[in-house]
């Protein structure tokens, strides 16, 4: 059997402790405890050959591409994301200005800089605008119903859809306007499918909708990648404190387990990985993406997880958001543009698709951002979340290249545009150890349900001495979806091992 005992194996001194995944809420705790001298005895295991998890920039186009996470979202003093940023010098200085931080973005995504529709015209601005301002001043009213009973219906969807349907009852336009308005709005509901990482906003639960926290801050992203991120905090690590290519399979806890390097002393939990190496520890913090739990809920636990946990993770929302980057010889936006909308005439937030996804799946995609030009390659983002996304990812990169070459063409009116040189894209559903993108707090299920996801194991009794702790953006009740929940999330159960070994430490608390 396997020793686990990492940088000081064998020198007996403080417990022996796991991280399972190397993600930013894996890493945080990891670096929050080898700062500490009561965790000698530190390993990760990484399930992959890289350490990030969802956040994964990659070389691409002459440049950096961001497959995984794309932005800061809040970056201001309140998000220990930015202020990691900013003490390793990864940003910009216009992005660490005191102005762009006290932006009020309401969490909200910014205006398009054209609007497309599927005939071949540009859309009016003004009618844009004013679909965004209804749009998002009733996202702003979902916050109402946070705390209350009984919310009047039981998805943010079924809210939206009922507040705009009344409204369009009034609309005097002709009926071509007045289709192209709930058209507008129908792509403002795939931005926010995108937002929240969900398939549909029917299944995004109303009345905890406005739990979620946004930070002040415009977001920004990282010039250099956001994997830099990630890079400076592995830096900070002990050089062998991370394994990786270490796939776990069961999580044996609630036990008394040996090895042979140390005889005399008993574990709590034993992690199993694929490859039948067995790590003995005492403590476990669990830092996998929902998706991979969801999966594998019945057999990653031995004892299985408390009915009321297993529970919550079913519970809680999990889905897919990928991104297609198109890189083209020579741009045929503006040189101001930022962001191109897509917006299909033939659909509305108020009736449901029937067509099947091989027919349909890219009028999902919300539309693409332009990428800072690298040396002179040029190159847009496409979004697109939900079933559609998890579709396009059984797709070749020929199929998908087409498609969206076709839906170019067709919503630029220009049928000789020339076809993009070359195609990337995430596929984070078919990602076998995370099966998704992001968590949110889906119909049927309330914040209380990330809160008891967090809850470490086992909850009481004599052995009640932190055997399993979790971690990750699904665990953070305010901050969920984010890299800083994930952060903070990591950090949180860091200091919960540090505050049992060591009680008069004095913690940093969850800033920097």
């Amino acid at each position: 059997m396997e020793s686990s005992g990492g940088r000081a194996e064998g020198s007996g001194r403080g417990p022996r402790v796991l991280v399972v995944g190397s993600g930013i809420a894996g890493l945080g705790a990891a670096q929050r405890l080898c700062s500490h001298p009561a965790f000698p005895q530190l390993r990760v295991l990484e399930a992959t050959a890289r350490a990030g998890g969802r956040i994964r920039s990659e070389r691409g186009f002459g440049g950096v591409v961001e497959l995984g996470a794309h932005w800061i979202h809040g970056p201001s003093q309140g998000n220990p994301v930015f202020q990691l940023a900013a003490k390793y010098q990864l940003l910009g200085e216009k992005d660490l200005s005191e102005e762009n931080q006290l932006v009020e973005t309401g969490g909200h995504v910014g205006l398009p800089s054209v609007s497309y529709a599927s005939s071949g015209v540009s859309v009016s601005r003004e009618l844009v605008v004013e679909m965004a301002s209804l749009f998002y001043s009733l996202i702003d009213q979902t916050r109402e119903f946070l705390h209350v009973a009984d919310a009047p219906v039981p998805s943010v969807g079924e809210y939206l859809k009922k507040e705009i349907s009344e409204r369009a009852a009034g609309w005097t336009e002709d009926e071509e306007t007045r289709k192209l308005k709930l058209a507008i709005l129908n792509s403002f509901f795939n931005v926010e499918c995108c937002v929240s990482g969900t398939h549909s906003m029917d299944l995004v639960a109303l009345a905890p909708f406005g739990e979620y926290t946004v930070l002040p801050g415009l977001d920004c992203t990282f010039p250099g990648g956001y994997q830099g991120l990630t890079n400076c905090i592995m830096a900070s690590l002990p050089e062998d404190v991370i394994v990786f290519n270490k796939p776990v399979k069961t999580i044996h806890w609630n036990g008394s387990f040996q090895e042979a390097l140390s005889p005399g002393e008993r574990f709590p939990v034993l992690v199993e990985c694929e490859d039948r190496t067995c790590f003995p520890a005492h403590h476990v913090i669990i830092t996998v993406p929902l998706g991979f739990l969801k999966e594998h809920l019945d057999t990653f636990f031995e004892p299985p997880l408390p009915p009321q946990k297993a529970e919550a993770i079913r519970k809680i929302g999990f889905g897919t958001s990928n991104k297609i980057f198109l890189e083209f010889e020579e741009p045929f936006w503006e040189p101001d543009c930022r962001h191109i909308q897509v917006v299909w005439e033939d659909t509305s937030p108020l009736e449901d698709v029937t067509s099947g996804l091989q027919h349909v799946w890219f009028k999902k995609l919300i539309g693409f951002l332009v990428l800072p030009s690298f040396a002179s390659v040029h190159v847009l983002c496409g979004f697109i979340a939900g079933l559609e996304s998890e579709f396009m990812e059984t797709l070749s990169d020929e199929e998908v290249l087409l498609s969206l070459t076709q839906v170019l063409r067709r919503v630029t009116g220009n049928a000789g545009l020339p076809a993009p040189r070359s195609v990337l894209r995430s596929c984070w559903y078919s990602a076998p150890y995370t099966r998704g993108s992001y968590s949110y707090v889906a119909v049927g299920s309330t914040g209380d349900d990330i809160d008891l996801l967090a809850q470490p194991l086992p909850k009481e009794g004599a052995k009640a001495q932190l055997q399993i702790l979790f971690a990750g953006e699904a665990t953070h009740r305010t901050f969920y979806s984010t890299t800083h929940g994930a952060l903070l999330s990591g950090w949180r159960e860091a200091d919960r091992l540090i505050a049992l070994q060591d009680p008069q430490a004095q913690l940093p608390g969850p800033w920097l």
